[in-house]
Formats: structure tokens, sequence, C-alpha cells
């Protein structure tokens, strides 16, 4: 499925307005995040937007060409009901066709380098539903 064939039926009236809310109330390191991948992730279709809903979820950053989200974890998700979450919302997105890749608060924040080299190599892995990843150009 490509970007402009993401269908917004799916997305429920509460995510909507949550993802609303989420866009103006971003932590700093989302924000971090966000100045990065608008700047310095220079990569065909890697376009990405924040705060995005799909489906009953909010993402924190998702590339609709490439089909990838990031999300930016906070110490919070480490707790087992916040685990138990990200493990249904993670299948979820999974089963609609989305790569999901967590990075860390720290991580953003004292190494957005490495951060933004992982969302690249993401981003040059092509997922095929038949053989598994394939690396771009292969």
């Amino acid at each position: 499925m490509s970007w402009n064939e993401h269908s917004r039926k799916a997305i429920t009236p509460r995510a909507a307005s949550h993802a609303n809310i989420l866009r103006t109330s971003m932590t700093e390191p989302e924000k971090r995040l966000w100045w990065h991948l608008r700047h310095r992730l220079s990569l065909a279709r890697s376009h990405f937007r924040r705060q995005v809903a799909l489906g009953p979820y909010v993402a924190d950053f998702c590339c609709l060409a490439e089909r990838l989200i990031v999300e930016v974890d906070g110490g919070h998700h480490t707790h087992a009901r916040e685990v138990d979450y990200d493990s249904r919302r993670d299948a979820y997105l999974n089963e609609s066709g989305y790569r999901v890749l967590r990075v860390t608060n720290t991580d953003v924040m004292q190494r957005v380098d490495d951060v933004l080299e992982t969302v690249h190599a993401a981003l040059a892995i092509i997922p095929s539903p038949t053989h598994g990843p394939a690396e771009r150009g292969a």
C-alpha cells in the first residue's frame, strides 16, 4: 500500500483527537527527533509525519511511503502494563503492514546520530511479504 492509499476510515475519533493534542505537547526527545527527521534525514521516500493516527492508535513518527513507525519511549514503557499495551499495539500495527522501530528518550537525547543511523538503515530495507526483508537495489 502506498502512502496515498492510507485509509482514514479505520482511524477512530479518539485517536484523531489524541493525535492533535499530542502534536501540541511533544516531549523534548520527540521535538529533538522531529527536527532531525525533518532536517538531517535526506533519503528518497523518507518523509515523516508526526503524531499520526492509525486505527485506534497514534504513532509518534510515521513514514507512510515506507510504512515505518518510529516510537520514542520514556521510562514508563518498562512497566509491565505498558509493555503489554505496547505489544498489543505493535501487533496491530504490524498486522496493518507497518514496521515499528522503538528508541528511548535517552537514545534521542544522548545518541541522536545513532538513532538516525538506525532509522536510515530501517528505511533502506524493503520488506517483502513472500521473501522477507531485502536491501534496496539488491
